[in-house]
């Protein structure tokens, strides 16, 4: 690939994102206004659309969504569960944690669809959970959600589940600089996505693809 072909990846990186939020709902566009202006930040728009169709292509029905008030994806994730299934929501924000719960109080959802929000570190609160009883995990957030999930994915999915971890590239972080395309950012996200995605790559028992949407998606099937 040449300069140009790097620019127009740029560029089509740009036309999809402002696609996606140009796209979303009207309760999507005020959560994430007033989800940013709490000093929430929120992520890709393109990625959270994604994350809803995987949540239907697959199916999933038992979902944990580890993050830092991870907001846009818990309505696109409770949207793609279509009135089924269960979310648990695992922050260790309380103000994530409260803005979270704060939001699903106020959808306008008469459906069956259960969910719960736990204050919790994830490498605290997941080693509580029923073994192989979960279709899908997905990692946003705080460097320290990252490895704490991975190692206790194997456990907590079922036969052919997915944990999709996002921001792989490490630009969403407050610090970043450059993420994992600055060799010498040394900033903690950075180097734990950079040890988290060598690990991953080299598990016997893990299938895994590392795809351009949003900040770097790395899905990973457990065999």
């Amino acid at each position: 690939m040449n300069k140009t072909s790097y620019t127009n990846l740029s560029k089509a990186w740009e036309f999809i994102e402002s696609r996606a939020l140009d796209a979303q709902r009207a309760v999507l566009q005020s959560t994430r206004a007033t989800a940013e202006s709490q000093g929430h930040e929120q992520g890709s728009a393109a990625q959270a659309s994604f994350l809803k169709m995987l949540v239907k292509l697959t199916a999933a029905r038992s979902i944990i969504l580890v993050g830092t008030a991870a907001a846009v994806e818990t309505i696109e994730i409770i949207d793609a569960l279509e009135g089924k299934g269960q979310l648990t929501v695992v922050d260790s924000s309380a103000d994530g944690a409260a803005f979270i719960r704060s939001i699903f109080n106020e959808l306008d959802d008469e459906s069956d669809t259960r969910m719960r929000v736990v204050n919790a570190a994830a490498g605290i609160f997941l080693p509580r959970l029923n073994a192989d009883d979960y279709d899908l995990i997905i990692v946003t957030g705080d460097a320290s959600n990252y490895t704490a999930t991975y190692e206790q994915s194997q456990r907590l999915l079922k036969q052919g589940g997915i944990t999709v971890f996002t921001d792989m590239l490490g630009f969403a972080s407050s610090d970043s600089q450059g993420g994992l395309l600055n060799p010498v950012d040394r900033s903690p996200k950075t180097v734990e996505l950079r040890s988290l995605l060598s690990t991953i790559e080299t598990d016997e028992h893990i299938d895994s693809t590392l795809i351009p949407v949003g900040s770097g998606l790395l899905i990973a099937e457990h065999r």
